[in-house]
């Protein structure tokens, strides 16, 4: 049977501690960049979005609005 720190042995095992520190680094600062396109892609679609809203005309807006006039009508 194995011992159990054989079966242990991981990839950090097998790289100098200096080259996963690295990795680890290089891991965060990837993460970092996808989390940061993400917050841009996010504020885009919003900025979009409000654009969109302000050029609307007032048929669009009338016609996407829930209010019914025969309600108010005397």
């Amino acid at each position: 049977m194995k011992n159990q720190s054989e079966e242990k042995i991981t990839v950090k095992d097998y790289l100098d501690t200096d080259l996963y520190a690295k990795l680890r680094a290089k891991k965060s600062a990837l993460e970092a960049e996808e989390k940061r396109k993400k917050a841009e892609e996010e504020a885009r679609k919003r900025d979009e979005q409000r654009q969109r809203e302000k050029n609307k005309t007032f048929e669009e807006l009338l016609n996407e609005s829930n209010l019914d006039w025969r309600k108010f009508k005397e």
